[in-house]
């Protein structure tokens, strides 16, 4: 009688060795899905900007296009990093070196934000604000800059103007609008 209670519970056992084993196995190809179709979601958004990029360039004539067009963005305290891109168009006949730096606008009134709050601390939450880029002539950036803010939890509320100086040239300048929500 012992042997075949031992026999029960080993072939109980090796059976709900095998169920787990198909659940992890499903788990696993489950979850490779998902990760594959999201990568996929950031590659199509990826495409649409630089498509979106190219559509301002051939329409408008500018040297200087930014997504999202509105220029404004809106941003969450303690989110990942969110920001917007830029493209630039080389007007010039020969190739030139581009640099670039963007910062909170120093003409506006920052105690709109708080009595204690300073253009220092709007400049901090760029994850970068400045770079550099070569285009050859009457070309454009393959892949928009794109620019990136990490807003802390300590943020006030409040909407901040952020110029985009370009240099060379005072065509490629820009104003982008950012709402700390």
């Amino acid at each position: 009688m012992k042997n075949r209670g031992a026999m029960e519970m080993s072939v109980g056992t090796i059976v709900t060795i095998v169920l787990l084993m198909a659940v992890l196995v499903l788990g696993i190809f489950l979850v490779q899905r998902i990760f594959k179709s999201a990568t996929g979601a950031v590659d199509a958004v990826d495409s649409e900007v630089q498509s979106e990029i190219i559509k301002l360039f051939a329409e408008e004539g500018k040297p200087l296009a930014i997504y999202p067009t509105s220029r404004q963005i809106t941003l969450k305290k303690d989110d990942d990093p969110k920001g917007f891109a830029f493209s630039v168009k080389n007007q010039e006949v020969e190739s030139q070196a581009f640099t670039y730096t963007i910062k909170a606008d120093p003409a506006f009134d920052f105690s709109k934000c708080g009595s204690n709050f300073k253009e220092a601390q709007a400049n901090n939450w760029l994850v970068i604000d400045s770079g550099s880029f070569n285009l050859g002539p009457s070309a454009t950036l393959e892949l928009p800059e794109l620019i990136l803010f990490s807003i802390p939890t300590t943020a006030p509320e409040c909407t901040i103007p952020y110029i985009i100086d370009i240099e060379p040239g005072e065509n490629y300048d820009g104003k982008i609008y950012v709402t700390i929500k």
